[in-house]
């Protein structure tokens, strides 16, 4: 194996990683970060095969200390780190919220919420694209959806942004604390919640949840907090960063650009080049639960892997001219949202509003333009967004 050196927390790894991919992809589609226990697989028919393989899961967490239990307690509860039968018992239940017809029946609210969002800042001819709409549109549209009251969104936004640090590639210990701490608070909030679902149920996901706690049993109050908690975090983050990402790429991209503004029914294939040029989530990890050989390297049981997806929606024996935005590319099957048991649960809802949020910005907006050189990326690699994004229009 190419040995060279690779570092995917560096800062200029984070402001481009596709030069880095590419030559992972070239000389080490298979490559062990040494030092982290992690493997990396970059190449598209490699991270597919990958997702779908049953050797493949989540494993154990290794013990935590005390200090970090109620983080650790949370996650093995989660859906994401679940194997079958409880992976699928679960996902069935949460899968009612989010099938595309449900989701369709939100297109008027979503649309609602990024029109008001953006009549704040239309008469001041610029805006913050993350802090004005990227940001709060998600987490309004799924706390909504779960029946989070308004006023306590921003409880919502900040325990998730704590959680979604520890998802990244870190072993900083304050981040991880401040996740438990946040755990602590967001369970204790859920609790009271659904404990007044429970006298008083109402149309939304966290009454769905409690109805089918009694009598059939089959989820619990625990299961029920920590995948309330799950779907908020991930619910946000992803879209936030699609969003962002996305208006980035037009902008930088010109012709894209021009095409969808005279052609908004072009929307549905853009969302999905848009997904695939700078994915949201950059990687997913699996832990190896049978000894596995990918191009001729063997994987033991234990070892972490790294699929690493914007690697692969990158990969020119996949995806012609890959480092070129086409927003009318057919066909399109991108591993944004990865795949097999675990592809994503929210994918509908996210397409709809990015949909929703770019053309209404291109229609709203017809002088958009960065205001700034170089934008700032936040820092997390897994879930690849930007910290801000300066605009006028």
């Amino acid at each position: 194996m190419t040995k060279f050196d690779f570092d995917p927390r560096l800062p200029d790894f984070h402001a481009d990683p596709y030069p880095f991919y590419d030559r992972l992809r070239t000389h080490a589609p298979v490559y062990a970060w040494e030092g982290s226990g992690i493997t990396f697989v970059t190449r598209y028919e490699d991270c597919s095969n990958l997702l779908h393989d049953h050797r493949l899961g989540h494993g154990e967490f290794p013990p935590p200390s005390p200090l970090l239990r109620p983080l650790f307690e949370l996650q093995t509860r989660w859906i994401l780190f679940k194997h079958p039968p409880d992976h699928t018992r679960l996902r069935s239940l949460v899968y009612k919220a989010f099938t595309p017809g449900m989701i369709e029946k939100l297109r008027g609210t979503i649309q609602r919420i990024t029109d008001q969002l953006l009549d704040r800042v239309q008469a001041r001819g610029e805006m913050d694209l993350i802090a004005d709409l990227a940001y709060p549109l998600p987490v309004i549209v799924i706390a909504t959806l779960l029946g989070v009251p308004p006023e306590d969104h921003h409880k919502v936004r900040d325990w998730s942004d704590a959680l979604a640090r520890v998802l990244d590639l870190t072993d900083d210990l304050a981040v991880f604390v401040r996740a438990a701490e946040a755990t602590i608070a967001f369970t204790a909030y859920l609790r009271e919640l659904l404990d007044q679902r429970r006298a008083d149920p109402r149309d939304d996901l966290l009454s769905a949840l409690v109805a089918v706690e009694e009598p059939s049993a089959t989820i619990g109050p625990a299961e029920i907090e920590a995948n309330c908690i799950f779907l908020l975090l991930a619910g946000h983050e992803t879209t936030l960063n699609l969003i962002g990402n996305g208006i980035l790429a037009l902008l930088r991209h010109p012709d894209q650009l021009h095409l969808l503004r005279q052609n908004p029914a072009l929307i549905q294939g853009a969302i999905e080049e848009l997904l695939r040029f700078e994915s949201p989530v950059q990687m997913t990890t699996r832990m190896v639960l049978e000894e596995i050989t990918v191009r001729g390297q063997t994987l033991r049981r234990g070892q972490r892997i790294g699929l690493m997806l914007g690697a692969a929606n990158r990969d020119p024996e996949k995806f012609e001219s890959p480092h070129r935005l086409d927003i009318t590319r057919k066909p399109n099957p991108h591993l944004a949202f990865g795949g097999g048991i675990h592809f994503c649960l929210g994918a509908p809802l996210g397409r709809l509003q990015g949909q929703i949020a770019v053309n209404t910005i291109l229609r709203r907006m017809p002088n958009l333009a960065l205001a700034i050189d170089t934008p700032v990326y936040n820092g997390n690699y897994l879930l690849r967004g930007l910290q801000n994004l300066p605009l006028t229009f």
